[in-house]
This record gives structure tokens, sequence and C-alpha cells, in this order.
């Protein structure tokens, strides 16, 4: 046993391993953003071109251990490049180094050549030391991927103190609910006024079909996973787990009861299935769902995964002569997330009941990838040299893709209420308002309800903590307090240091 073990250790392995380490470290770098299998293709590509460059020297050197030697050394240079190039360029924001990074780049790389070539070393007796570096660093990172997985029960709750309630009933007619997050959509007042854009159309298009839209809504957070946080679990942050603290900057409670809300939960004790859709963003996708749906793997060609990658190597110059364009990739993959959506919403509507269907676009939100008839917009059109997006530029973006958004989501409500043998609950809702707004402003949100027999209770400035409160009150017996309407405005990174914002709605 000693003698083979000393026998796997003394052969150079290493390259090929140590280059599994900067995609793995990657990866773990953005747990809960981005799920681990979108990096198994870059994972594979990353060991075969270790492979290749390791043959190749082999062939080149006819020595395997200073070609092992050297492949590691020419992989640390293409695999640090990048974020050396990321530093740098955050720190000297007005200086152009591109070139002369280049060329000290490939410096060392020669030099590492020369110093192989002429070492009188075989670096044979680095070996088993290398080795054990490599099989530490993935050691390491596959204890740390499989601490990064989600052992919770489906049906298990994310916070402390979620407000289920056991004794839900289900009415004779059971409606299938949709909850449709429109990310960033704001309120039809602050169109008018901020971005002098008349959305009236829209909203009694609405009103028509028989929804009620509040128009003194406002979120009761000034961001994505706080808000839904809250309206998913029905309870404002402080109150839903002891651990959301003012110095607290800890997410991975708040993702979990994201996945694993009251809300969720209620619906699934009453025998509903729930409906989810990739988003691209890991901690707010319900992967776990009855039916978790995302359009076909790689139809852009590239993942979002694999454009952060290219940009921490050597390789991140491809961008630059044209070969790959991740802005236009990114822009893609968010058109085809999109797009299914939609395409997807008439199967959606025929399935069997009950069920439950959480829905989160990333639109009107950036990047802005439609113009007001559907046509492919380029997302870097909307941002400066340094990736910030100008304010006349975000509001041009904005409101042509909320116009857009407007046709498909009146064509989807069609197809819902069409195809829905007993009328449906729909609530569509703004989780924010827009970039680059006051506080006040920035909370101002589309706030529409489809409650058949229940329009009544609903009133001007009903909030998302109070959207589930209500329903579960009024279809299936529930009896949920209704809570104060209240918003809040936090930091970062201090996302639970909140100080309450009023609400100036003129009713």
């Amino acid at each position: 046993m000693k003698k083979a073990f000393t026998d796997i250790f003394s052969a150079p392995w290493y390259p090929v391993a140590i280059s599994a380490y900067p995609v793995l470290a990657l990866l773990l770098a953005n747990a809960g953003q981005i799920h681990l299998e979108a990096g198994m293709r870059a994972l594979l590509v990353s060991i075969a071109f270790s492979g290749i460059l390791y043959f190749v020297l082999w062939c080149f050197l006819r020595q395997v251990y200073k070609a092992a030697f050297l492949t590691t050394l020419w992989l640390a240079l293409f695999f640090t490049f990048g974020h050396a190039y990321i530093a740098l360029e955050g720190k000297y924001t007005e200086t152009n180094y591109t070139l002369w990074l280049a060329t000290a780049w490939i410096v060392l790389f020669l030099l590492a050549l020369a110093w192989v070539l002429r070492s009188p070393s075989a670096f044979v007796s680095s070996t088993a030391t290398l080795n054990t570096i490599a099989f530490a660093l993935l050691a390491m990172s596959f204890g740390q991927i499989s601490l990064t997985g989600d052992p919770r029960n489906v049906h298990a709750l994310g916070a402390g103190h979620a407000p289920v309630q056991k004794d839900l009933t289900l009415p004779k007619n059971r409606p299938d609910v949709y909850y449709i997050i429109l990310d960033s959509y704001a309120r039809e007042d602050f169109l008018k006024t901020v971005y002098d854009y008349d959305n009236s159309e829209f909203v009694a298009a609405l009103q028509e079909r028989g929804f009620y839209v509040a128009p003194c809504s406002q979120s009761n957070y000034v961001r994505t996973e706080i808000s839904l946080a809250s309206s998913l679990n029905m309870m404002y942050l402080p109150e839903l787990d002891d651990s959301f603290t003012p110095e607290s900057i800890a997410r991975r409670k708040l993702w979990d009861s994201l996945k694993h809300s009251a809300v969720r939960h209620n619906f699934e004790s009453l025998g509903y299935e729930t409906v989810n859709f990739a988003t691209g963003f890991a901690w707010m996708e319900l992967d776990d769902a009855n039916l978790f749906l995302s359009p076909p793997p790689f139809t852009s060609g590239m993942t979002e995964f694999e454009g952060l990658l290219l940009d921490t190597t050597f390789a991140r110059y491809i961008k630059d002569w044209g070969w790959v364009d991740p802005d236009a990739v990114m822009g893609q993959v968010f058109r085809d997330r999109f797009n299914y959506v939609f395409d997807t919403m008439d199967d959606i509507a025929k399935m069997p009941g009950p069920q439950f269907s959480y829905i989160h676009l990333l639109s009107p939100h950036p990047p802005f990838v439609f113009d007001e008839n559907g046509n492919h917009t380029y997302p870097a059109d909307f941002w400066n040299e340094k990736g910030l997006y100008p304010y006349g530029l975000y509001q041009e973006g904005y409101t042509n893709q909320l116009t857009y958004l407007n046709k498909k989501m009146l064509k989807a409500i069609d197809t819902i209420l069409e195809e829905s043998d007993v009328p449906p609950i729909i609530i569509i809702q703004g989780d924010h308002g827009p970039w680059m707004q006051p506080k006040n402003r920035h909370i101002w949100i589309l706030n529409a309800y489809y409650l058949p027999g229940n329009t009544d209770k609903l009133y001007p400035t009903i909030s998302p903590v109070n959207t589930f409160r209500l329903v579960f009150n009024s279809y299936f017996g529930g009896r949920y307090e209704m809570l104060e309407d209240a918003s809040y405005f936090s930091p970062v990174p201090n996302l639970y240091d909140f100080s309450k914002i009023p609400n100036s709605c003129e009713q």
C-alpha cells in the first residue's frame, strides 16, 4: 500500500490537477450566485487544455518532469493574468496598461521557458511536493463545494420564524396562483413624472381584465433579495429570523428563506405544485420545485460563468480581437430566459392544477436587450467606457424594454385567463423601482392583483409583505393579521441595517 501511494505521488500528474483549481476557486467565490453545474464545461476545457499543453511540451522537451514543471508555471501565468489586469484596472482607471501588461506576461512566459531549459535539475524531486499541493487544493475545493450544497428538505423552512399556518383549507374550486415579479418595474406616477413615460394604457389594460392596480404601492425594501424574502415570508426581516441584525452582512440564511419560504410551504402543504423558471441567479431559483424550467443550455455559445472565467485569464485578449463578445453573449442569455418564460406560458396554464407558479423576470431591469418592438439591442450600447449607466441611456433602455415587456405580459395574462378552468389568482409586482433614484422614489413599484371575488379587500397603499396574507385569508381560511405597510432603506453591505422611508404618495 505504501509503495503504491509513493508511486502515485512520484508521477508528475500535478499540472492537470492544478488546472482544475482556478475553475473550482471561481465557482466557490460565486457560490450561491450561480449553480455549480455552470462550471462543468469550463472545468473540462481547462483540464483538456492543460493536458494538451503538457503533451506538447513533453514532445518538445523530451523530459516528462521538466514538461510537467513548465506546464505548471505557464498555467499559473495564464490563470493569474486576468486577476492582475482587473486589479490594475480598478486602481489606475485613467491608465492604458493593456499593451505593457501583456508584454510583461509574455516576458515571464519566456523567462519560465529559459529557466526550465537551462536548469540542470530535472525537477524530479519537486514532483511529490507539487502533487501534494495539487491534491490539497482539489480536496479543499471539493470539500467546500460539498458544504455549499443545500441538504434542506424541500418542504422545510429557511427562516426561524416563518409564519406558516397548518390549518389552511382548500376551497372547493382550487385556483392556480401566479406570482410574477417584474424586476425593477416602477409605479405609473413615477414613470410619468420622472421619465415622462405614459404607462396609462398598460394600467388601463390590466384594469379592463379585472386587475386592481395599487396607485400608491411601495416595496418594503430597496433590494431584490431582501424585498422578496419579506414578500415570500409575509414578514419584515427583523422579525423573520434572529440572524437578520444590523451588524450582519451574511446572506446564506436570507437565500434559504427565499428558496424555502412560508408562502411556498403553505401552498405545498395544501397540495399545490410549485413551478419556477431559471433566472441565472442561483440564490433566487427554486431548483428543487416540482417543475423547474430552464431554456436549453449554451444557445448563445458561452455561459455567463465562462465569460467571467475568461476575464481572469490571459485569454481575455480574444475579446479585444473580436473572437468572443461577452456582452453579446450575456444579452442573448437574458433574451433566451425571457423568451422561454413567455413561450412556455401556455403549457403552464394547461397544467392540471393546482399550481403555484413563481415567475421572476429580470425585466425591465438591465441589461437592456430589447427595444420597444422586441428587436435585439446590444447591452453595451447603454453604458459608458467604465461600465456605468449614464442616466439618459438608462432611462432610454429601461422605457424601451418596459414597452416590449408590457406587450408580452398582456398576451401572457390573456393566455392564463383563457386556459384556466377556475379563475386564477394573479399577482404582478415590481420588487423595487429603477436605479439611480433617491431612496424615497426607488421603492415606487407596480403592484397589480387579479383576485376573483376579493378585489374589494385591496387598497391603494398595499405592499408586498401583505400580499399573501390577504390571499391566504381570502381563499384558504387563513388567519393572518394584516401588517403596517412600511418601507425601509438599508446600505450595502449591511443589508439589515434598516431606516424607515415614509409613503408620501398623494392618494
